[in-house]
């Protein structure tokens, strides 16, 4: 009997059988191939030994490289650069003193809503229909009781923005007495009356008790042929020669000469670094060098720009700790013997109340320290790093509060441009949000 052949079953070829041999030696076929084709694909990842990307060496030679990235090359007396050093100066673009800040008006009761919010715990003592009806029919007489939920809800939203709790409570008791007593408008609520009255109280403290305009003052200085001199004064690391720049090249942009005085003859590398300002804004600069005495090199730079017909004189200082008794000494003789025109603050809005206290005890220190009868303080205030604090403004109200000098600038980058004024509307509605 002849034998059944591999895959015929009962006289029938089993087809399923061939099928099943033939796909597992192609699977392994496949397999196989695959494997290779990964093995292939992954050498083909990696770079041909032949084109292997090598590291170029450095040629050491004379040529110059294709960018100049040092700006400071030699310059001669007069602070006069190369041509690289001019177009960096002139390629900053407009300074942003004289660019119009436009501030955007949100509805008031959004903001009366939020102060709504806050005050809701105490505001339920008084009951709904009761508030609605004071709100609609008016009240004859404004009582403490009917203030202290709206003014603890601002005094709360004030120091979380930065401004020192003291200053706060302070300014929470004047509103309350500008109010108390008073009769409340038909349909205005409580916290609408209050806040408005804080708007105005914030708005004032913030406006300049004198006007300072310093392009109107050295066109003034200018008709009686003497240099507007201006000393920035401030603790140590808060950016004094880096602004001191901004201010030169914002004068710069109205036609005004400007000399820098190098006056902080104690750090090592400050003179250096103010030379570097005056070579890249081609201005001159009055240095004598480290360890002499700042008071008679700022009255020797006052001298020199008068011969050279400077308009202004920008003289910086020696950073110091206001408790540092002997430099706060040498700066109180530096004001006293040059009588400058404007003694600017510099601090940095971003320590918050610590400038706060180091701008008073800076006027307290230049008031005991004063050897003349007629007080020379703070007169201005230059607030740097305002664009790393977000909403924490509050240290510039508190350091006006305290002081009565405005902030006339507020430094807010890195580049020569980066200077501003300070918006009050702006500042105030950031501290009621």
């Amino acid at each position: 009997m002849e034998e059944p052949r591999a895959g015929v079953v009962n006289g029938k070829e089993n087809t399923s059988s061939n099928i099943s041999a033939f796909d597992v030696s192609k699977l392994q076929k496949r397999t196989k191939g695959v494997k290779k084709t990964d093995t292939v694909v992954n050498k083909g990842s990696k770079p041909d030994p032949k084109k292997k990307a090598t590291k170029k060496n450095r040629v050491w030679d004379d040529a110059p490289p294709e960018e100049k990235l040092d700006f400071t090359d030699p310059v001669d007396g007069n602070g006069s650069g190369n041509d690289n050093i001019e177009v960096v100066a002139a390629n900053q673009g407009e300074s942003m003193m004289d660019i119009e800040e436009i501030i955007s008006s949100d509805s008031e009761g959004e903001v009366d809503d939020n102060v709504q919010k806050d005050s809701k715990p105490e505001a339920k003592k008084k009951g709904w229909f009761s508030s609605m009806f004071q709100s609609i029919a008016g009240k004859a007489n404004l009582e403490k009781e009917d203030l202290e939920p709206a003014l603890k809800a601002l005094k709360d939203g004030l120091m979380t923005k930065n401004v020192a709790e003291e200053i706060a409570e302070k300014l929470c008791e004047s509103v309350a007495a500008s109010l108390e007593g008073k009769k409340l408008a038909s349909f205005t609520r409580v916290s609408s009356t209050v806040r408005a009255a804080m708007e105005d109280a914030l708005v004032h403290i913030l406006t300049p008790r004198r006007s300072i305009d310093i392009l109107r003052d050295v066109h003034a200085a200018k008709e009686q042929r003497k240099p507007y001199v201006v000393v920035f004064v401030g603790v140590n690391g808060v950016g004094k020669s880096t602004n001191l720049a901004k201010v030169a090249y914002w004068l710069l942009q109205h036609n005004v000469s400007v000399m820098m005085a190098a006056c902080d003859t104690f750090r090592s590398g400050a003179v250096e670094q103010l030379r570097t300002h005056a070579r890249r804004l081609q201005i001159p600069i009055f240095e004598k060098g480290y360890e002499k005495d700042p008071a008679i090199v700022a009255k020797e730079a006052i001298q020199e720009a008068t011969r050279n017909g400077s308009d202004v004189v920008l003289v910086d200082t020696a950073g110091r700790m206001q408790d540092n008794e002997p430099l706060m000494r040498a700066l109180s003789k530096l004001i006293y013997l040059n009588n400058p025109d404007l003694v600017l603050f510099v601090g940095e809005a971003l320590v918050g109340n610590d400038a706060v206290d180091q701008l008073s005890k800076f006027n307290q220190k230049l008031a005991d320290l004063s050897t003349s009868p007629t007080l020379r303080l703070i007169d201005g205030i230059l607030l740097t790093k305002f664009d790393t604090i977000d909403d924490k403004v509050g240290a510039a109200l508190s350091m006006v509060y305290l002081s009565g000098a405005p902030v006339m600038f507020v430094g807010c980058g890195q580049s020569y441009t980066d200077l501003k004024k300070l918006n009050v509307k702006s500042i105030v509605k950031t501290l009621l949000k």
